[in-house]
């Protein structure tokens, strides 16, 4: 007998591969995650060569965001939520590296690995003790610092995902997957 999957069958497995990813990040050594971070910098760091320069700005569809603005997005996040997660200070306000008026390829390069340069060392600055203490994301969500850690690492993934078909549109060739 052949099985079909139903739409929200798919969401179901979806949500739980998501979760018990997040689950085993989120149980993960802070050298662990460091290592994550580090590779996720260096990744980025593809993308971001990938691209033209005039691609920078490409907008697939008029209500999307640019290239440029999906890495500041993701630069935004990584700062905003390792801050909350560790107790460290952001030297970047919530949303300000997406309102920066100069998005050309060097500057958006150095804001984002910047970003990451935030993460890695405010994660490495958090004890095991800390991690597992809980806390509210935006104020809604309870969870493990550690998972909010993990959330960080899901959102930049997914917002650095999406660029592929940026690079793409652009006759760029994005780089291979890094999953070690």
């Amino acid at each position: 007998m052949t099985r079909k999957f139903t739409g929200i069958t798919r969401v179901f497995f979806a949500l739980l591969l998501t979760l018990s990813v997040n689950t085993i990040y989120a149980q993960c050594s802070i050298d662990d995650m460091v290592k994550d971070w580090e590779r996720a910098k260096a990744y980025t760091k593809e993308y971001l060569d990938a691209m033209p320069e005039a691609g920078y700005a490409l907008k697939p569809t008029p209500e999307m965001r640019s290239f440029a603005d999906q890495m500041l997005h993701l630069t935004d996040a990584n700062y905003g939520f390792t801050a909350m997660a560790s107790g460290q200070k952001s030297p970047v306000g919530f949303g300000e590296s997406e309102k920066t008026t100069d998005k050309s390829k060097a500057n958006v390069t150095k804001l984002v690995l910047a970003g990451y340069d935030f993460a890695i060392a405010a994660i490495k600055t958090m004890t095991p003790a800390q991690l597992a203490e809980t806390t509210k994301l935006f104020d809604r969500f309870e969870m493990t610092k550690a998972m909010v850690i993990a959330k960080a690492f899901e959102h930049q993934t997914h917002h650095r995902g999406q660029t592929t078909v940026y690079i793409r549109l652009a006759k760029g060739t994005p780089p291979q997957e890094k999953l070690f």
